[in-house]
């Protein structure tokens, strides 16, 4: 069982009819995706030629920051709103697909752009479930 999984375990309350295998998927999927945009970023960084991964760079970090906030809003059950919630997935998703299209034009050259638009993809396909379970 992972750590966040559980952590919704000892919730004393009901997550207000939230899936919780999407909920646990999503949230792993958010600080999974945080963790590798920031490595990409920096990778992209270190390449010799980095005047043209400019845009990746910055598509990375923005996308970093939209799965971090993410992960941290759903990882919050006490007095849900379901207004936000589905706000801040629509928002990640976004900054994920965005993040995917720009790392899919370097993943030829750069294998970690490649490694971030598929866990970009796996994010941004995550939220759009668990946002169409909200209802």
């Amino acid at each position: 069982m992972s750590t966040i999984a559980a952590m919704l375990e000892t919730y004393p309350k009901d997550l207000g009819g939230i899936d919780r295998d999407r909920l646990i998927e999503c949230i792993t999927a958010c600080f999974e995706c945080a963790q590798t945009c920031t490595a990409c970023a920096d990778t992209c960084l270190s390449e010799d030629s980095v005047a043209h991964l400019t845009k990746c760079i910055r598509t990375d970090l923005d996308c970093a920051d939209v799965c971090l906030a993410t992960g941290k809003v759903l990882s919050r059950h006490t007095a849900y709103d379901a207004n936000l919630t589905r706000a801040v997935l629509a928002a990640c998703e976004a900054a994920c697909r965005a993040c995917a299209e720009e790392c899919e034009t370097h993943a030829s050259m750069h294998e970690h752009c490649r490694i971030c638009a598929e866990v970009c993809r796996r994010c941004e396909n995550a939220c759009r479930e668990l946002a169409a379970a909200l209802g």
